[in-house]
């Protein structure tokens, strides 16, 4: 672990910029942070072209006193409009190099400490994926659940442009991915509290509001599902639902911290592109 925090600031986070769509671009041209010392968490779905991660994440680290990232499945497709067109985990390597020279801290870095307000508390990025194991009401296996989907129309891109390369399919990475990380996690002081950022939820109970049911396949894994109690976790921060809000799941506060897209922030009531503040707590 390395400690870089300041004495002051806040810890805040964001996820799902999705800066293909113009309007969210112009949200990250105009985020700033409150103080010199304010962290950002970016939890995954910056964009799917590599030249436009890059740049949303420069124009950030170059405001923010640190920037974590986290990928989100979007990052991971190999697009079609993309001219690099790495594959799975090739792809995710390329990323991790590319905000190693931003300064941007990764899922494969050493874990940064927050000593700002709130702290000390350790900030992991994670990259976990999902194996399939939210099923839909009524299906047993992930075979039954994906086809129950393609009947109901209701499948992820994913399943056509997120590549698990070299792993035979998604939920093998993810299972590989799921060890490595717990593995890390055990290794932390036991008194010392965690942030854990994911793109993905780390337990069901956040699909439970979805308008689609069987997209909580495409959402995590249940090898996480007890994570918030086995380490000592003062937050669990995520995107990917573009369902913005804060819940309390078994003493543990899990946000979910999304923009989403132009039509669906257009019908909320607060202004878009605004950072969650994690730490210090809000009142």
């Amino acid at each position: 672990m390395t400690s870089t925090a300041g004495g002051a600031g806040q810890l805040l986070a964001i996820s799902d910029l999705h800066i293909g769509y113009e309007d969210n671009r112009a949200l990250v041209e105009k985020l700033r942070p409150g103080t010199d010392d304010d962290w950002l968490l970016v939890a995954g779905d910056v964009a799917e072209k590599v030249s436009s991660i890059e740049w949303a994440l420069k124009t950030l680290a170059g405001r923010f006193r640190k920037v974590v990232w986290v990928p989100g499945n979007h990052e991971l497709w190999t697009h079609p409009s993309d001219p690099v067109t790495l594959r799975g985990v090739a792809r995710y390597e390329h990323l991790v190099e590319m905000c190693r020279g931003l300064g941007v801290v990764t899922p494969e870095d050493p874990y940064p400490v927050w000593e700002g307000p709130g702290g000390p508390v350790a900030v992991a990025p994670l990259f976990l994926l999902y194996d399939y194991s939210f099923l839909p009401a009524g299906c047993a296996t992930k075979e039954e659940g994906l086809s129950y989907a393609h009947k109901t129309g209701v499948v992820c891109n994913d399943e056509y442009l997120l590549h698990p390369d070299p792993y035979p399919t998604r939920d093998d990475w993810c299972r590989a991915r799921v060890a490595a990380t717990e593995a890390r996690l055990a290794a932390l002081p036991d008194d010392l509290p965690v942030v854990l950022v994911n793109h993905w939820p780390l337990e069901r109970h956040p699909t439970e509001v979805l308008w689609y049911p069987e997209f909580a396949m495409w959402c995590g894994t249940r090898l996480t599902a007890d994570w918030h109690r086995r380490f000592p976790v003062a937050a669990v921060v995520y995107g990917h639902l573009h369902i913005p809000r804060t819940t309390v799941h078994e003493g543990v506060r899990f946000e979910e911290v999304s923009v989403g897209y132009p039509r669906e922030w257009r019908k909320r009531p607060q202004p878009p592109g605004r950072p969650r503040r994690i730490l210090p707590t809000e009142a």
